[in-house]
This record gives C-alpha cells, sequence and structure tokens, in this order.
C-alpha cells in the first residue's frame, strides 16, 4: 500500500529550505532560536537536561549555549532548587530577540497563508502538531507547549 510518505518526506524537505520565512539581516542562528525557545516554555535548564531535551551530547550544546552567552541571549544562574549545577536562563535580550525572531516567522507564514481559509489553517496546525507529537513519542523527547 502507498501510504505516500514518500510525498511527505520531499515536501518535508522542500520545506526545510524555505529559510525566507523567517530570516532577515541579523536575525539569530536556528540553533540558538531552538535553544531559547525550549528554555522559554521549561524554565532555567542544566547542559544535562538541554541534552536529554534535544538528545544532544553535551560538547554540542556547551557550543551552542557558550555562542547565546556571548550573544547576551543566555546567561548562567545557580540552580534555583539549590542543586549544584548552574542553569541556563533566557536574558531580556534573548527574550526580545526570540520574540522578533517568533513575529519574522509568523508574518512570512501569514504572506505564504494568505489566501488560506481559517479551518485550512487549524487543520494545517493540527496535524503538524500531531505529526510532531508522534515524533516526539517515538523519541522518547516531548516538547512542553504552550
Amino acid at each position: 500500500m502507498d501510504r505516500r510518505t514518500r510525498d511527505i518526506e520531499y515536501e518535508q524537505m522542500l520545506l526545510s529550505r524555505h529559510e525566507f520565512l523567517r530570516r532577515r539581516p541579523h536575525a539569530m542562528d536556528r540553533s540558538a532560536y531552538v535553544l531559547l525557545s525550549r528554555i522559554r516554555m521549561q524554565g532555567p535548564m542544566t547542559i544535562g537536561e538541554l541534552s536529554d531535551a534535544f538528545g544532544l551530547d553535551a560538547s554540542t550544546l556547551n557550543r551552542q549555549t557558550a555562542s547565546a552567552m556571548r550573544g547576551g541571549l543566555v546567561e548562567r544562574i545557580p540552580d534555583p532548587a539549590g542543586g549544584i549545577a548552574r542553569k541556563f536562563r533566557i536574558t531580556d535580550k534573548g527574550e526580545r530577540m526570540l520574540d522578533d525572531e517568533r513575529e519574522s516567522s509568523v508574518r512570512g507564514l501569514d504572506r505564504v497563508m494568505a489566501d488560506w481559509s481559517a479551518d485550512d489553517i487549524a487543520a494545517f496546525a493540527s496535524y503538524l502538531r500531531r505529526f510532531n507529537g508522534d515524533i516526539e513519542r517515538l523519541s522518547g523527547r516531548p516538547w512542553p507547549r504552550p
């Protein structure tokens, strides 16, 4: 039976090339965007917690968080629960830049879907949520949602 998964794979590959939807001068890189989004949703996190959340090794996350710290997007703080590990917290600048980046992305999506009905947009969002949720379930790495 042809489940059309080859078509989905191809369209997903094409979707990943459309950075123009959110790219603008001085835009934050994709890894920082995802890192800040996760910290915003979950609160301050250690390298170990980030590693578990993303399924990435600590050295990769050390590079990403060091870059975000140099950019003033995150800061290291003592563990609010009193643990010995330090956690990364999004800064005010990081919050502003994340909001700007998200708004830029939404504007791009609004341009693309300007002729879509509200029902079509809702259905598409529902399918994307389901798709991501199933990936998260299979990987054992759920993503917090608002």
